[in-house]
């Protein structure tokens, strides 16, 4: 009883460390997570004192509680059950399958990380590469009901979409973005997921998968998330405002019921969204992929880095607005609850939505001269025909002889076109890439992709 037991120094280690432990999760932990959920408390009541549309509960919720949420909802567990009678798995492997398809969509929202480094973030980023220009915010979009979810619907011409409008949205809103598979890279996906934005898988015919989907959007319509969706479904690959693919506008469609509104539930209002770039950074890839007749590329990581560096080293010899100008246009906001009252169905919605987006598309000085030569129109012309059917010109202040100079200089620039105009060996389809905007909303049938050209662009 009384002789001395050797025992190991690790093991004594571990012993003091226990209590210790215990000490910090009973007395200083409370302390540490109140200190940090006051501070996140004030900064929500500044962000919201000065948002047009404030940051909803539902987006604040733990990542945890929403996937248990959204797990649980009646209209999941109904899919589970028809999972597992179609498919003969056991129902608790369906459910875990729904478990795993929940956890891969929901996003983990931190106010703290979008409004104080995303935004700002953002911001500096867009001011590296272009001249930024936002188009005319229209009454209407002033007077939107407060109560009502705000939609933005875009056209995708580059991955510069989500931080141009990330910045220019900051001011009014958080919003949550549809984000494809190429976001679901480490560390990549943990910060996207703390931008608010979820994850969904293009192209999954999984009928558990996309009710899941289908209810998580619903969920956060319903709760008021502003949301920035995409409908053509990826990057534009001809340079041209797309059709609208039916599968997110499918779901709010399904949820949505009039009906309820004066019951206290919300009406949901798209703003149509144009964005335009005198540099689109991945017209090569896209150019490439529309040649072969795919929509999957990838960029080496060598060249990607390798651009990078080179972009620093001209933004620190004091170069701005490397690749001209990028554009916002806002068109006229579409009431869902309206539309619905009207008659309109599922396929109207999504032609009047893409029609909108397609016509407030502003008009900058690179697309403009590349159409002027693509269709061998003189510029003053060129605009006569573009103010003639009402498109967004977003020209600079010196009007069309400085508009023509920055956009031969963006041309050359980008090496489309050489120090005399003529355009460069294999450069054809990057120069009707460019083009493809303004020959849209003239209402000119697209140009098919040269499958001839061999040089790699």
């Amino acid at each position: 009883m009384f002789q001395t037991v050797e025992i190991p120094v690790w093991l004594v280690v571990v012993l003091f460390a226990l209590p210790g432990v215990a000490a910090l999760d009973r007395v200083i932990g409370p302390g540490v997570r109140w200190f940090f959920r006051r501070r996140l408390e004030r900064l929500l009541a500044k962000v919201n004192a000065r948002l047009e549309r404030k940051v909803e509960p539902f987006k604040l919720m733990r990542r945890q509680d929403m996937v248990v949420r959204l797990l649980y909802d009646p209209a999941v567990l109904e899919a589970v059950a028809e999972h597992a009678a179609a498919t003969g798995v056991p129902g608790e492997v369906a459910l875990e399958e729904a478990r795993v398809y929940a956890r891969e969509i929901v996003p983990g929202f931190s106010a703290l990380f979008y409004f104080g480094f995303a935004t700002r973030a953002a911001r500096a980023l867009s001011a590296v590469f272009f001249r930024v220009r936002v188009g005319v915010v229209s009454e209407a979009a002033r007077a939107i009901d407060p109560r009502a979810t705000v939609i933005f619907v875009m056209n995708h011409r580059s991955n510069m979409d989500y931080v141009l409008v990330t910045w220019l949205v900051s001011g009014r809103a958080a919003i949550s973005y549809a984000v494809g598979e190429w976001a679901r890279v480490w560390p990549l996906s943990r910060l996207i997921r703390a931008m608010g934005a979820y994850f969904i898988r293009r192209g999954s015919h999984n009928a558990l998968y996309r009710r899941v989907l289908a209810r998580y959007v619903q969920m956060a319509t319903a709760e008021g998330t502003t949301q920035a969706v995409f409908p053509e479904g990826g990057l534009s690959l001809a340079g041209r405002v797309g059709a609208a693919r039916m599968g997110l506008l499918s779901y709010i469609w399904a949820g949505f019921d009039p009906a309820a509104i004066g019951k206290g539930a919300r009406d949901v209002v798209f703003v149509p969204v144009g964005l335009a770039y005198d540099r689109v950074l991945e017209d090569a890839l896209l150019v490439r992929a529309a040649r072969i007749g795919g929509r999957r590329f990838r960029a080496p990581i060598v060249r990607v880095l390798w651009e990078a560096l080179r972009i620093a080293l001209k933004r620190a010899g004091g170069n701005r607005y490397l690749f001209g100008t990028a554009a916002a246009g806002f068109g006229t906001p579409l009431s869902l609850s309206a539309h619905q009252a009207a008659g309109g169905d599922l396929e109207a919605l999504g032609l009047r939505l893409m029609a909108e987006v397609e016509r407030v598309v502003p008009v900058l000085p690179a697309p403009l001269v590349a159409a002027s030569i693509a269709m061998a129109v003189p510029v003053p012309e060129l605009v006569a025909r573009l103010e003639a059917v009402e498109a967004v010109l977003r020209l600079p202040s010196g009007g069309l002889a400085q508009a023509e100079a920055e956009g031969r200089a963006a041309l050359c620039s980008r090496g489309i076109l050489d120090e005399s105009g003529t355009i460069q060996p294999g450069m054809g389809d990057l120069l009707a890439f460019y083009a493809a905007s303004v020959r849209q909303r003239l209402g000119e049938p697209a140009v098919e992709p040269d499958l001839s050209a061999t040089r790699r662009t």
